[in-house]
């Protein structure tokens, strides 16, 4: 497939798909799980809103903050049957708040961003508390519904205090009568 096709499909997806799963490239596993946002396709890069009351993504792109060459790789899905629609890599890089791409970004954000708690004061606060994340794609597509990856997607489950549970003992309040060996 060519750079356009490739591009067109990427764009396609994003821009049907509600929501998008990131996941930082070369995570641990424990650490690596892809987290669902809500994004804005605009110019050829997903734009993702981080941190303060927007949504939280531990183990995902806010681990990638001061890395040089940052990648992630964003799952778009659709409603057929399949749910997968493709997974493409990204890359990673902040949006600093009040440049001319921010300026840009800030009415397509504000549209996007459902039941905002404080209206038109959001992007304010937005450019105070907030991260705000350009995935731009490489042109590398991980899988699609047609071609899915034979890996596992299946993530270690997070440590825990918690553990198995114990068999219960065979007495409580000592042995039973029958086996105390007295008559």
């Amino acid at each position: 497939m060519d750079d356009a096709a490739t591009a067109a499909q990427i764009e396609a997806a994003a821009k049907k798909s509600g929501l998008v799963w990131v996941v930082a490239v070369g995570t641990t596993a424990v650490h690596g799980r892809q987290q669902p946002v809500w994004h804005v396709w605009h110019e050829g890069a997903v734009y993702v809103l981080t941190g303060g009351l927007e949504q939280p993504v531990p183990g995902g792109i806010d681990q990638l903050a001061d890395a040089d060459s940052a990648r992630a790789n964003v799952t778009a899905r659709g409603k057929g049957p399949s749910g997968r629609v493709l997974t493409f890599e990204t890359h990673v890089e902040k949006v600093a708040p009040g440049s001319e791409e921010w300026e840009a970004l800030v009415p397509a954000l504000a549209s996007g961003r459902l039941n905002l708690p404080d209206g038109e004061e959001a992007p304010r606060r937005w450019a105070v508390e907030c991260t705000l994340w350009r995935l731009r794609p490489t042109g590398t597509i991980v899988e699609t519904a047609a071609e899915p990856n034979t890996a596992s997607h299946a993530a270690a489950p997070p440590p825990t205090p918690a553990r198995s549970r114990v068999p219960r003992p065979l007495h409580l309040r000592g042995r039973p009568a029958k086996n105390r060996g007295g008559h």
